[in-house]
C-alpha cells in the first residue's frame, strides 16, 4: 500500500476518534450515486422509448416503400418492377401493397375512418413485415370467410371500439374508385368484409386505426384492376434502409421513389434525441452540485488536518505527494459513487422494464407504458463523465492542500 493511498483513506475514514468526516464522505458519495443513477435511469427510458417506437414502426410498416410520382399514385407493371426491385444489392424482399383511407361501418351504424391495407402474404422471399410473418405463422389467417366475404383483420382498439369480434360483418367505403352517378352525385365504392381476428401491435397510433386484407380484395374496392399502390421492401439492416433506397431509385430512375422508414419519421426521432440531450444535460448538474459537496469535504479535510499535512511536509514529504493524497480521496469519492449509482441505475432500470411499473396514455405517447433499454456506451460515458467532474473537483482543495507551508502549517490552531 503506497503512503498516499494510507494517508487518503485514513483522513476519508475518521477524524480524532469521531465519525464527521466519514458522514460528509457517505454523503459525497451519495450525491454522487443519486447524479449517476438519475442520468442511468432517465438516459435508459430515453434509448428505451426511441428502440421501441423503432421496432414498433419497422413491425408494422416495410423498411422501404418504392412508389411513383404522379396523380394516380398507383403502381400498375408491380411484377415486373418487383423482379427489378429484388436484384438490387440490399434488397432482400418486395411485396406489393395497397394503403388507402376509407370509412367503416359496423352493423350498429356507428362509422368512422380507418387504414386499410391490402398485402398478399404468399409473396415469395422472407416477410417484409411482421404483420406478413405472424399471419405465415399461423397467428393470424387473412383465408376464406363463413359469409364469403373478403377477410378483415381489425387493430384491437379499433375493434374495442366498434365492438367488433371473428364473424361480424361490417361494411368498408373507399373514396379511391369512386365515380360520377347519372344524376351527378359521387358514388363510392362499399363492399362488406367479415372479421376474421385482431391484431395488437402494443402501438397505440396503429391499433387504432389500421385494418389489413387480401390484395384482391383491397384491389376490388378500390377499383385498381390490377393496380397497386407500391411495393414494401425489406432490407438486411434497418438502419442502412436509406441507402438501399438510393440504389433502388437509381437501378429503376424515374418515375419511381424509394421513402425508407428513417425519412418518414425524421421528425420524431429527431424529436427524441433532442430531448434526450437534454435531459442528460439537466441531470448532469446533479453530478456538478455532488461535485461541490466534494470540495467542501476536501477543503474541511485539508483545514482539519493542517497540522498533520505540515509535520509530513516537515519529514519530507513533496507537494507532489499531498497534491496525490487529496487527488486520491476526491477519485475514490466520484469513482464509488458512480460504481454505487451505476449498480442502482441498473437494478431500478430492470425493475421498471421487468415489471412495466409506470403505465402511460397509449394515445398520446404511442406506447402503453414506460419503455426501458439499458445502453452499455450510454452508462460508460455517464461513468466516465462523472468520475472525470469528481476528479475536477479536487484542483483546488489538494492544491491548498500542497502549498501549505511547513512551519505555518505545524503552528495552526
Amino acid at each position: 500500500m503506497s503512503l498516499e493511498w494510507y494517508i487518503g483513506r485514513r483522513y476519508l475514514s475518521s477524524r480524532r476518534g469521531t465519525r464527521f468526516l466519514s458522514l460528509i464522505t457517505a454523503i459525497s458519495i451519495g450525491g454522487v450515486a443519486v447524479g449517476v443513477m438519475a442520468l442511468i435511469v432517465v438516459t435508459s427510458v430515453m434509448t428505451g422509448l426511441q428502440n421501441d417506437l423503432r421496432d414498433k414502426i419497422l413491425g408494422t410498416n416495410p423498411h422501404i416503400w418504392l412508389t411513383t410520382f404522379g396523380e394516380t399514385m398507383r403502381l400498375d407493371d408491380w411484377p415486373r418492377v418487383a423482379e427489378r426491385a429484388r436484384k438490387v444489392e440490399g434488397v432482400e424482399a418486395a411485396a406489393p401493397f395497397i394503403h388507402t383511407e376509407v370509412g367503416l361501418r359496423n352493423p350498429a351504424g356507428h362509422a368512422e375512418f380507418a387504414i386499410l391495407r391490402g398485402i398478399e402474404p404468399s409473396t415469395p422471399g422472407p416477410a417484409v413485415t411482421d404483420i406478413v410473418a405472424q399471419i405465415r405463422r399461423g397467428e393470424h389467417r387473412l383465408g376464406a370467410t363463413r359469409s364469403g366475404h373478403p377477410p378483415l383483420l381489425v387493430g384491437d382498439a379499433l375493434a374495442n371500439r366498434f365492438q367488433l369480434f371473428p364473424g361480424d360483418v361490417v361494411d368498408v367505403i373507399s373514396l379511391v374508385g369512386a365515380r360520377m352517378s347519372p344524376v351527378g352525385g359521387l358514388v363510392p365504392p362499399i363492399r362488406k368484409f367479415e372479421v376474421v381476428g385482431r391484431f395488437k401491435t402494443g402501438m397505440y397510433e396503429y391499433d387504432q386505426k389500421f385494418m389489413y386484407t387480401t390484395l384482391a380484395a383491397a384491389q376490388d374496392l378500390t377499383r385498381m384492376e390490377g393496380g397497386v399502390t407500391g411495393l414494401e421492401i425489406r432490407v438486411p439492416e434497418p438502419m442502412e434502409a436509406d441507402l438501399v433506397g438510393r440504389r433502388v431509385e437509381a437501378a429503376l430512375g424515374f418515375p419511381y421513389r424509394a421513402e425508407d422508414w428513417k425519412s418518414m419519421n425524421s421528425s420524431l426521432f429527431s424529436a427524441l434525441k433532442l430531448e434526450k440531450l437534454a435531459m442528460m444535460i439537466i441531470l448532469l448538474l446533479i453530478v456538478v452540485v455532488a461535485a461541490f459537496n466534494i470540495i467542501s469535504t476536501l477543503v474541511m479535510t485539508v483545514t482539519d488536518k493542517t497540522r498533520e499535512i505540515g509535520i509530513l511536509k516537515a519529514m519530507g514529504m513533496t507537494p507532489r505527494r499531498i497534491l496525490k493524497v487529496f487527488m486520491l480521496q476526491g477519485v475514490v469519492i466520484g469513482t464509488v459513487g458512480s460504481l454505487l449509482g451505476g449498480a442502482g441505475g441498473f437494478l431500478l432500470t430492470w425493475v421498471i422494464d421487468r415489471y412495466k411499473l409506470i403505465r402511460i396514455p397509449g394515445d398520446v405517447y404511442f406506447v402503453d407504458h414506460l419503455p426501458v433499454d439499458f445502453d452499455p456506451v450510454d452508462v460508460a460515458v455517464i461513468l466516465l463523465a462523472s468520475i472525470l467532474i469528481s476528479f475536477v473537483a479536487t484542483i483546488y482543495p489538494a492544491r491548498q492542500a500542497a502549498g501549505l507551508m511547513p512551519l505555518e502549517a505545524i503552528r495552526h490552531e
